[in-house]
C-alpha cells in the first residue's frame, strides 16, 4: 500500500496538481523501504503523470479558440518557438520543479512521438529520483540498496 501511495503522489506531482513526492519518498527511505522499489514506483508514477500532460497537450488545438481556454494564441506561439529551439531533448528536463510540467504539456502540443516522449521523460525523472534517493540515503545513513519488500 505504501508503494501505491508513492506512485499516486508521484503521478499527481507530475500533473498540474500540487503534490510533492520527494517528501513522501524521503520519509519512506528513513523507514527502511527498498531503495530500488522506491525509485521504480516514483519514476513510474511521475512519468505516467507527464504522459497525461502530453495527452492534454495534444488536445490543445481542439480547445484553443474557446473563451474559457486559459492560454492565448501568442502564448502558444511562444511556447512552440521555445520548444523548437531545443526540440524533444528538452523533455529530459521534465523533472524541473518550475516549468517541467509545462515542458511535457508543450511536448504533447508539438506531438513528439510517444516512444521518444516516454523515454526522454522517464530518463530525466529517473535520474532526478535516483539523486533524491542518494541524498536522503546519505543524510540518513542508509547504506546500499535495501532488500526487496
Amino acid at each position: 500500500m505504501a508503494y501505491l501511495t508513492l506512485f499516486l503522489t508521484a503521478f499527481a506531482a507530475a500533473t498540474l496538481l500540487p503534490a510533492y513526492s520527494e517528501v513522501l519518498l524521503g520519509g519512506m527511505v528513513t523507514q527502511g523501504f527498498s531503495l530500488w522499489w522506491l525509485w521504480f514506483w516514483a519514476t513510474a508514477g511521475n512519468t505516467l503523470g507527464s504522459v497525461v500532460n502530453g495527452i492534454l497537450g495534444r488536445q490543445v488545438d481542439r480547445f484553443k479558440h474557446k473563451r474559457w481556454f486559459p492560454i492565448s494564441d501568442m502564448q502558444l506561439h511562444k511556447a512552440r518557438n521555445r520548444f523548437n529551439r531545443y526540440g524533444q531533448w528538452s523533455l529530459l528536463l521534465g523533472w524541473l520543479p518550475l516549468g517541467g510540467d509545462a515542458l511535457t504539456l508543450v511536448g504533447g502540443i508539438m506531438r513528439v512521438p510517444w516512444l521518444n516522449f516516454v523515454v526522454l521523460v522517464a530518463i530525466g525523472k529517473g535520474l532526478r529520483y535516483a539523486f533524491v534517493l542518494w541524498l536522503v540515503a546519505e543524510a540518513s545513513g542508509v547504506s546500499g540498496p535495501s532488500p526487496a519488500p
